[in-house]
Parts: C-alpha cells; sequence; structure tokens
C-alpha cells in the first residue's frame, strides 16, 4: 500500500508530540504499577510511546496524563523492540479521547494545502 493511501486509512490526523506519560499497568496478581514513559506521535485514537518495559499485544493498560491526572484506558496493538529494555509501544483509546493531549486537532472536513 503506498503512503497515500495509508495516510487515508488513519482515523485522525497523527501529531508528532514527546510528552511524559504514566502506564498504568496491572501485574498479574492484580496490583497496580506505574511505569513512566513518553509519547513520540500521537492523534484522537491513541499513539506511540516509548516505555522500558515489554507489553503484549491486545494487552490493556491505563494511560495518565501526570500535568490534568487525567486517565484513559486502552490497549495494545502493536511492540516494537529497540534494544536494551526500551520499547515502542503502539496504543489506542478503548475510546476516542483527542482532549487527553494538549493539542488542537483539525475539523475532519479540512484539507491539507500544499504550498
Amino acid at each position: 500500500m503506498d503512503e497515500a493511501n495509508a495516510r487515508n486509512r488513519r482515523r485522525s490526523e497523527r501529531v508528532v508530540l514527546k510528552m511524559p506519560v504514566v502506564v498504568r499497568i496491572q501485574t498479574s496478581i492484580g496490583k497496580d504499577t506505574d511505569e513512566r514513559a513518553h509519547t513520540m506521535v500521537v492523534n484522537a485514537h491513541g499513539g506511540l510511546l516509548r516505555l522500558g518495559v515489554e507489553l503484549t499485544r491486545g494487552q490493556t493498560f491505563k494511560l495518565v496524563n501526570p500535568k490534568t491526572h487525567a486517565e484513559e484506558a486502552c490497549r495494545v496493538v502493536r511492540v516494537e523492540s529497540r534494544g536494551a529494555g526500551d520499547f515502542a509501544v503502539a496504543f489506542e483509546f478503548c475510546r476516542p479521547v483527542p482532549q487527553f493531549w494538549p493539542v488542537v486537532f483539525p475539523p475532519a472536513d479540512w484539507e491539507s494545502v500544499r504550498v
């Protein structure tokens, strides 16, 4: 699939945003543990973050914005090892939450204009 078709399949526009977040994971014994991470790319439906622990595809977790204390349920879509305990985790919110991020997303009917 070419890049133009892939871009058209996206549910919302991606924004490069390096922001600290807390990933709240439930252990196998039901205890919550918090891991500090930061985002690399976000959109209204989820994003990509760097994390020091490995998660598995389909695993659920809570994402916490430490500035606003907003907390949202998420699901892991993809995990890529970057080596030495560094993982890139693609995730989606269990429901779209564009207001979770400190950015304003353009309306869906706006089209980008090349200058």
